[in-house]
Formats: C-alpha cells, sequence, structure tokens
C-alpha cells in the first residue's frame, strides 16, 4: 500500500515506522527540525519492543510532492484539523480513505466537511507515544490499539486492507460493527481525564484518594455517556461503571495530555474536548454543567501561556 501520515507525530510516526518495516510505501508529511531529521537520518521508532528506523518512501511538508495514495492516517491536533484537511487533498484518488486518529468525537464529521466524504472513515486511537526529538518517536505504553471503520459501517475492502497491513505489522487493529460507539467509549474515558486531571492540576493517584474529586470524575462520565445516548450512540447501560473501573486501573501518576500541555504552556485541545460536551449537550436539550465549568476554567488557556 501507499500510506500517508498527516502528520508524523506520535501515532502517525508509529504507524509510518510499523508499516515501512513490513514494506508499504510510506510518505512522512512533517515540518521543521523533525523533517530534516527524518531526511537526514530516516524515522526512528523506540517501543516496547525494541528501536527501528525506517526511511520513508517520501518526506515532505508538502503533500502536494507525493500524490495520490491508497490510505491517510489522519492524526493531528483538533485545532488544526481544518488546515491539514485541506493541505491532505493532493494525497486524495477516488478510493483513497482517510482514517482520522484525533481526541474527540467530532472529528470523522469535520473531516467529512472539509473532504469529499466518500474519502472520509472514523477511527480511534489507543495508544501513547511522543516525539522524544525530532526523527524519533517513543512509546511510552506498552499498549497500541486502532480501530476504524467507514462512518456507516458497511463492510469494506480499503478498511480489510489497511487493517491486515496494520495486524501484519505486529500492531493491533480489531475489527469492529459499531464504529461510532467505539469512539465514543474512549471519549467517556478521555473527556474526564482530560478535564480533571488539567483544571484540577492532578494525577489519576490524586483523584482515587481524593473522594470530592473522584464525584467530579465520575460526573464527568455520566454526563458524556448522556450526550453520547442523545446522540444516538448505543452505549451500554454499564458504561459509566465500566469507565470508572478502568479509571481505577491507570497508572497512578497519569495525566491527560491537556494537563501536560497547560503546565507546558502549549495551546488546549478543549474545544474538542469539554467544549464538545457543552456544545453537543446544548444541542440536544441536554445540560452538562461539570463539563461547561471545566470549559470556561481552561478557556483563559486555551491558546497557550498568557503574558
Amino acid at each position: 500500500m501507499k500510506i500517508a501520515t498527516m502528520a508524523t507525530g506520535g501515532i502517525g510516526g508509529f504507524l509510518a515506522v510499523r508499516l515501512g518495516k513490513t514494506g508499504h510505501q510510506v510518505a512522512t508529511i512533517a515540518r521543521g527540525a523533525h523533517l530534516a531529521a527524518i531526511r537526514e537520518h530516516g524515522l526512528t521508532l523506540t517501543g516496547a519492543d525494541g528501536t527501528a528506523t525506517i526511511r520513508p518512501w517520501k518526506a515532505s511538508d508538502e503533500p502536494g510532492d507525493i500524490g495520490a495514495v491508497d490510505a491517510v492516517i489522519f492524526a493531528v491536533k483538533g485545532d488544526d484539523l481544518d488546515a491539514a484537511a485541506e493541505a491532505c487533498r493532493p494525497l486524495l484518488a477516488p478510493h483513497t480513505v482517510v482514517i482520522p486518529f484525533l481526541n474527540g468525537v467530532e472529528a470523522a464529521d469535520r473531516l467529512a466537511k472539509r473532504l469529499p466524504p466518500e474519502n472520509v472513515a472514523d477511527g480511534v486511537a489507543y495508544i501513547s507515544t511522543t516525539i522524544a526529538e525530532p526523527g524519533h518517536i517513543r512509546q511510552t505504553g506498552e499498549f497500541n490499539r486502532f480501530l476504524f471503520a467507514e462512518r456507516d459501517n458497511r463492510p469494506s475492502k480499503r478498511i480489510d486492507t489497511l487493517r491486515d497491513a496494520i495486524n501484519l505489522s505486529g500492531s493491533s487493529a480489531p475489527s469492529t460493527e459499531d464504529i461510532q460507539l467505539e469512539v465514543w467509549k474512549k471519549f467517556l474515558m478521555f473527556s474526564a481525564v482530560s478535564g480533571v486531571t488539567a483544571a484540577a492540576r492532578c494525577t489519576m493517584k490524586d483523584i482515587a484518594e481524593n473522594a470530592p474529586l473522584a464525584d467530579l470524575f465520575r460526573t464527568v462520565i455520566a454526563e458524556t455517556a448522556a450526550v453520547g445516548r442523545a446522540c444516538g450512540v448505543a452505549l451500554p447501560a454499564s458504561s459509566e461503571e465500566d469507565t470508572w473501573a478502568a479509571a481505577q486501573g491507570l497508572p497512578p501518576a497519569m495525566r491527560a495530555s491537556t494537563a501536560i500541555d497547560l503546565e507546558n504552556g502549549r495551546p488546549l485541545e478543549i474545544e474538542w474536548v469539554s467544549g464538545a460536551l457543552a456544545r453537543l449537550a446544548r444541542a440536544n436539550g441536554l445540560e452538562a454543567p461539570i463539563n461547561t465549568a471545566l470549559y470556561a476554567l481552561l478557556g483563559p488557556y486555551r491558546n497557550g501561556a498568557r503574558g
């Protein structure tokens, strides 16, 4: 397959190396020092099973230099989606599938407003990675699982082909019959971890040991589940308790990327997390007071460090 990573951050870089090692033509879209390092030394991944380096088929900051591919791994920050979607048009042919791996639940719909809807699928990634240094991706946990499907969940040869490629690369891409359910199941957890660890400047250990924080966390889960069901997602009745039980098994020192970005003065993706919950709640005639409050508390830092 010809596969492009838009862009080549933690998720895109991880898959680029895995897929490149198994013989696929992988084009990495990056910029600045990261792109320069990839061009000079290749793209390196240090993961749970060791270190590997590939020389991408193509490496560029201009998708027009790459041309049409079979699949686009679309993994950018939520605020960058619109510009990145427009930029990746040269990568598209009628058969190309674009798989979004972004935080939140609105990425596929947003992409389908910017790109031909027939090119857009939906997806969710379970992996913890970071750019350790330019040209070097580091996996920070042992898990890696990628779920994706056509937005209407119909059988799809192009989805099956990419799923097989990821599975054969040593990663996990199980099939799913309801991708919207999978996206929302992750969002139940992420909305709570993101909002609470950022607003309270805390870790999961702090939440476990502080009853008011634990109650707040569980309320975020409950609000998120109510909004998801109002949006037509078939969340099981046990989703709230299942998510809380899973949260208690998270590493004690864990914080969401939102909390880390806040600490480092970087822009926050809150518009697509607590902000999305507040917005979707209103659109469905519901209230989400805790998510709305978290959105307001983090709002002054949305664009990064102040002053």
